[in-house]
């Protein structure tokens, strides 16, 4: 159609679910023992609308300290191999090496390079492999750090080992179910690492989706020239 100005116009429909590509997970994504965050149970808030509490639409735009914990850097690679279990170890020499404190309220983020395999979606998505992340370990000491939100570049954020999929997310429990810390996934951390700097502020904001258990995401790190 071209009005009679002459001017015209072009628009889209996007279809998406809210845990793909780049995206943040909300509280009520995940249950353990038939619980949500906070002891809430499931059932009492979910129907055909979503969910009434700990969705997606609740979390506030973020704007906090960020810090990256390059463990691919830490170990002299460009990326992890897939089952690569980050460990507590991992996180305290690598804010060592990088000198950076991990501290309450900052938004951490895991590079392990995987983000280096997104032009590839089976080998991206460990489904043989597996994916490298945090143990349930590295899990708890990001929790007991009380940091805001804990971000990495796999589909799971958590190590993923070999041909087992999903079958335990352990560091999810921690973080969402216990400790009420969102997750971000399927991040892409080479940009960062490449300019050197591990410490930032960081930005992003949910769409306002009711009732949704995640969201996609542009996660921005600010830093000084």
């Amino acid at each position: 159609m071209v009005r009679s100005d002459g001017g015209s116009a072009a628009n889209e429909i996007i279809v998406t679910g809210g845990h793909v590509g780049t995206h943040i997970d909300a509280l009520a994504h995940v249950s353990q023992d038939g619980l949500l965050h906070g002891g809430v149970t499931p059932e009492s808030i979910q129907s055909n609308l979503g969910f009434s509490e700990l969705g997606i639409e609740t979390v506030e735009p973020i704007v906090c300290r960020g810090v990256m914990l390059d463990i691919a850097a830490l170990h002299g690679v460009d990326m992890l191999d897939g089952g690569y279990e980050v460990s507590v170890e991992d996180l305290e020499k690598s804010a060592s090496r990088q000198s950076v404190e991990v501290t309450s309220g900052d938004a951490v983020l895991i590079r392990t390079g995987w983000s280096r395999h997104w032009p590839n979606p089976v080998a991206f998505i460990g489904t043989d492999n597996g994916t490298p992340g945090p143990g349930e370990a590295a899990a708890r000491w990001l929790s007991d750090h009380g940091i805001k939100l804990a971000g990495a570049e796999t589909i799971a954020f958590e190590v993923i080992a070999p041909a087992r999929g999903h079958a335990v997310l352990p560091a999810h429990r921690i973080l969402l179910v216990e400790a009420g810390i969102h997750i971000i996934e399927v991040m892409d951390l080479s940009g960062l690492a490449a300019s050197g700097v591990s410490e930032f502020l960081f930005v992003a904001s949910p769409l306002k989706l009711v009732g949704a258990t995640g969201s996609p995401i542009r996660p921005i790190a600010l830093i000084d020239d």
